[in-house]
């Protein structure tokens, strides 16, 4: 590691979550590894989850699903967003599922050769993003399907509002998918409703998957005890001193109210630390110490409470910083927060119990023989 700005991934707290998760549904497991298991590296994820007893990985793109396949796994894999005709061929062969979704879309795919091609049917139970939304619609897209030579793999919706702990539309989107499924008489090998909340919350005897993402870091709102298996850290490069009214920073916006130290840390909006975090505090050595003045691309300055040697571990999330309490301070929620922090940030991993090498990638063959156990 060349710089001192890392994120640190407990690859055991996300297979204890999956754990717990599954423990608490009592159904089949999908994995949500969406935009590189939501920056935490998706080879290294998936080999967590797996290890839990997932039995499926879901991703948001064709891109997505096929870096998984490159890096070894040969399960099941479904894509929620969406797919091109021109890609058909492809996903065949690779036996990766998709989500049908749209008239538009099923007139497509059905013009070319899609014999084999597996999908989920999408429903839109009302939250009017992607999916059917009338049975008759719903109806006419399994036919064509089928007709077609498709593999009707399953069906499903997404809950709007499954992190309020009112119910009330959680429960109108479930009767609503309730009924479209029950018109359309097909057995579905899978049928899933349930994000991260509803799968710690919601409880139906229709449906026998859920879908965790969020979850899988800890991050709930029905106060399940769950492990946080993921943190944010840099380190102070610098400690001046400046006096009384001296200004800090991009247009001298902190003005120091007495003698101060000053501390200047490798990290950035680049890195996904971003300008709103100004006024903010991270966690340096038993103190909490605000960010001042504006933050740069690359380095941000922070007030210290006492001086501290250079090269002090400082938190910007973890143990005395929680992920929601972050997000909330930035007027967001956790999954933009981690999912914004970019490329140049190293990952580390604990598996195991020991700490991986910076940045290793997964064997192929061991993230297989995950999948075959």
């Amino acid at each position: 590691m060349y710089r001192n700005t890392w994120m640190e991934v407990n690859l055991d707290a996300i297979k204890d979550n999956v754990i717990r998760s599954k423990e608490i549904c009592r159904k089949r497991i999908i994995a949500v590894l969406k935009a590189d298991a939501y920056g935490c590296g998706d080879s290294h994820v998936a080999r967590a989850v797996l290890s839990a007893g997932a039995e499926m990985l879901a991703v948001s793109s064709m891109d997505e699903a096929l870096m998984l396949r490159n890096e070894g796994y040969e399960g099941k894999i479904l894509i929620l967003g969406a797919t091109e005709k021109e890609d058909v061929e492809l996903l065949i062969k690779e036996k990766i599922s998709v989500a049908a979704y749209s008239a538009a879309w099923v007139d497509s795919i059905t013009k070319q050769n899609c014999v084999g091609l597996q999908f989920h049917l999408k429903i839109d139970t009302g939250m009017n993003r992607i999916g059917f939304k009338t049975i008759e619609e719903a109806k006419w897209a399994l036919e064509s399907l089928l007709n077609a030579g498709c593999i009707a793999e399953g069906i499903f919706t997404h809950f709007a509002c499954a992190d309020q702990k009112d119910q009330v539309e959680t429960n109108k989107q479930f009767t609503r998918f309730k009924e479209v499924y029950e018109a359309l008489n097909y057995n579905f090998p899978w049928i899933h409703t349930d994000n991260s909340d509803a799968t710690l919350s919601f409880k139906d005897e229709l449906t026998n998957a859920c879908r965790i993402g969020i979850s899988m870091y800890g991050v709930n709102n029905y106060d399940i005890s769950l492990r946080y298996p993921i943190s944010l850290h840099t380190k102070v490069i610098m400690v001046k001193e400046v006096d009384e009214g001296e200004r800090i920073g991009y247009g001298l916006t902190y003005q120091a109210k007495k003698k101060e130290y000053i501390a200047t840390l490798p990290i950035g909006y680049a890195d996904g630390f971003v300008r709103k975090n100004q006024g903010r505090c991270v966690y340096i050595d038993g103190q909490y110490c605000e960010v001042v003045g504006r933050v740069c691309m690359d380095q941000v300055m922070v007030r210290l409470e006492k001086e501290v040697p250079i090269g002090t571990d400082v938190e910007i999330f973890g143990p005395h910083i929680h992920l929601e309490k972050m997000a909330e301070e930035l007027d967001t929620i956790p999954y933009e927060v981690i999912c914004l922090i970019s490329g140049r940030v190293t990952r580390t991993y604990i598996w195991e119990g020991e700490n991986l090498e910076e940045n290793a990638r997964i064997l192929k063959s061991e993230i297989a023989e995950v999948h075959q156990s």
